[in-house]
């Protein structure tokens, strides 16, 4: 019989939401998901210890897709009940990117949400929600610019749920050309009361791999909203 810790648990039901992660952003999700909230990963050996772990259970697999440096991890359908994600689709690159992402707001503390489906066109779905207390962050991945006439509808319901939910702020995590169009775009189409909420990092290259500091993305996140406590956004799929 396999022996599983409550992290294995927790770190399973994590891959079944982010569908895929490199093996950097497993140091930092079972850093969190260990109770270790200092911002720090385990080790590299530790990781692929675990990964090997649970691979030899038939848990886990993995492999190494021509975008990726080194191997990519999903949980197994005799682990979650989902098919194997698609690592050749056009969008697995970006998949990978937001793993790494919700990995480094597991290891601060925050719970890891997939968003709730729009409810409409005008509507938009974001990357992630990461939620500690009181604080809720939209996170948006973004490795390439969008057609800069998408902003204008993203951006307007960024503020939106700003202002009328409990949103405290929209996280973008970028490559450096994408940071700025996103900030620029943002300058354009958000008021500027709610303006400093949404912020960008150039964090990413082009790859979708973590190679810029973090530092700055826990260091002046705001007091969450007050707004109205009966509102709250949709969310399922929680992780942490």
């Amino acid at each position: 019989m396999v022996q599983l810790t409550s992290r294995d648990e927790a770190m399973l039901e994590w891959l079944s939401v982010v569908r895929m992660a490199d093996v950097e952003a497993i140091r930092w999700a079972l850093s969190g998901l260990a109770g270790d909230h200092s911002g720090s990963p385990v080790s590299r050996r530790k990781a692929q210890q675990w990964v090997a772990r649970l691979a030899g259970v038939g848990l886990v697999d993995r492999a190494r897709p021509n975008f990726q440096d080194g191997q990519v991890v999903w949980a197994t359908h005799q682990a979650i009940g989902r098919s194997a994600p698609n690592l050749y689709r056009q969008t697995a690159r970006h998949e990978v990117a937001v793993a790494a992402a919700s990995a480094r707001y597991l290891a601060r503390g925050y719970a890891w949400y997939r968003d709730r489906r729009p409810g409409s066109t005008q509507d938009h779905q974001v990357d992630g929600v990461a939620v500690r207390g009181e604080r809720i962050e939209l996170v948006e991945v973004e490795l390439t610019p969008k057609t800069l006439h998408r902003y204008k509808a993203i951006h307007t319901n960024h503020a939106t749920r700003m202002t009328t939910t409990r949103v405290t702020r929209v996280v973008y995590l970028c490559t450096a050309d994408a940071a700025r169009v996103v900030a620029r775009e943002a300058d354009r189409f958000i008021f500027r009361t709610e303006r400093d909420r949404l912020v960008t990092l150039p964090v990413l290259d082009a790859r979708g791999k973590w190679v810029g500091d973090d530092a700055g993305l826990w260091g002046d996140a705001p007091e969450p909203a007050v707004g109205d406590p009966t509102v709250t956004p949709e969310l399922w799929e929680r992780v942490g």
